[in-house]
């Protein structure tokens, strides 16, 4: 691998972002989180807040959560109606998404990017996640909320992330055979976790290089 791309799904209060963070800093590497909502907003000229509005959620209609593996990669041009419609935000983050695996080493976390780059030779498909109180903990030393306020964000926000997924993947967000590496953040520190991924890394870049 020339360039490799890290993909990070992660369960709320897994430590899952932090964990791209401090990954990317280890790797001297970029890491993207909302920073992709920006550069969709830059590549498609649509308000950076519209793609806030959706970024890993969907809208409540029905219809949302009965269609399953949407996503196309077609671009819809601003001419039309539906142009800043939520599948259309997607493509463009999509699109991004691609540009960045295609021209530079990074870690992105979320936004579906383990399915929208799973063609690609150069990407590592990581899954955090970690038992419920030990999210709770986490949580609650970030942002100091009651423990039932803490349930219902983890709980909202793990639902939301799943219908995302399964919506524009037709996958289960949490199904270990999506991705190369699932760790429970629970049973390390961060630093094992990075000495994992940092070790796998290498294995999968000598293989590659092998192959080639």
């Amino acid at each position: 691998m020339d360039n490799y791309v890290i993909t990070i799904g992660r369960s709320y209060g897994s430590g899952g972002r932090t964990m791209g963070k401090l990954l990317a800093e280890e790797l001297g590497i970029d890491c993207y989180d909302m920073e992709l909502l920006k550069k969709a907003s830059e590549e498609s000229g649509i308000s950076e807040s519209l793609f806030g509005e959706s970024d890993e959620k969907l809208p409540g209609h029905s219809i949302f959560r009965i269609v399953k593996g949407v996503y196309s990669g077609k671009i819809i041009s601003p001419n039309k109606s539906d142009f800043t419609s939520p599948e259309n935000l997607f493509n463009y983050q999509a699109k991004v998404i691609k540009q960045l695996a295609e021209t530079t080493s990074c870690i992105i976390i979320g936004r579906c990017a383990d399915y929208i780059l799973k063609d690609y030779d150069n990407v590592i498909k990581l899954f955090f996640y970690a038992p419920m109180d030990c999210c709770i903990q986490r949580t609650k030393e970030l942002y100091g909320m009651s423990e039932s306020e803490i349930i219902k964000k983890i709980q909202k926000t793990d639902k939301e992330r799943a219908s995302y997924y399964e919506y524009y993947t037709g996958r289960k967000w949490n199904d270990a055979s999506n991705y190369d590496m699932c760790l429970n953040t629970e049973s390390m520190s961060y630093e094992t976790c990075i000495a994992m991924v940092k070790s796998y890394l290498d294995i999968c870049r000598a293989d590659l290089k092998k192959s080639q």
